[in-house]
């Protein structure tokens, strides 16, 4: 059998980015208060990323919408990375920079959370839509990777896990956004 020093190599870089999650506390403890009190408010939630980042907001929304781990309502969250067809016009009219901020001008309201994922923090779409919420007066959560690249400091709350390692951002988002689930169906059922 031969050797697989990745496996051993994920493993330990694994470890050590979501050993430092700890630190994050303070900023998942004000995106959960965000999430919460949008929701018992009876607005929505509005989630978006680009690859990756994409898909973990998809699968977000589907445990707000469908349940995490327990029986309740639905909560209301859409992915704004879903619809092909809407991405596809919004980026052929208008540049793949707005694909998500003229999403946010059709659904967002005072009220409603923006919720962001990226793993550099420079995708251009991304920062659109931070400024297309805040003109709306969304809440803002911005789950970022590295340094926070130009994105750090627009959102509310900014949840940032450094790391140079796309693939272990990832993974902290997923646990991250996990946890969000659990203390959200905690507090509202």
């Amino acid at each position: 059998m031969s050797d697989l020093p990745q496996f051993r190599d994920a493993i330990a870089a694994a470890t050590e980015t979501l050993g430092s999650l700890s630190s994050l506390e303070a900023p998942m403890v004000e995106a959960a208060d965000l999430i919460e009190q949008c929701l018992r408010a009876g607005n929505k939630l509005l989630v978006c990323g680009n690859g990756g980042s994409a898909a973990d907001a998809s699968h977000f929304v589907t445990e707000l919408v469908v349940r995490f781990a327990k029986e309740r309502r639905a909560y209301p969250a859409i992915c704004l990375a879903s619809d092909g067809g809407l991405l596809t016009a919004a980026g052929n009219d208008y540049g793949f920079d707005e694909i998500f901020a003229r999403q946010v001008a059709a659904l967002g309201q005072s009220g409603d959370v923006l919720i962001c994922l990226t793993t550099s923090g420079k995708s251009k779409n991304v920062k659109r839509a931070l400024e297309e919420a805040k003109t709306r007066e969304l809440k803002t959560i911005a789950f970022l990777g590295r340094n926070g690249g130009s994105t750090i400091g627009m959102a509310d709350v900014d949840i940032l896990v450094r790391s140079d390692s796309t693939a272990r951002i990832q993974e902290a988002h997923q646990l991250l956004l996990h946890v969000l689930c659990e203390t959200i169906e905690s507090r509202l059922t």
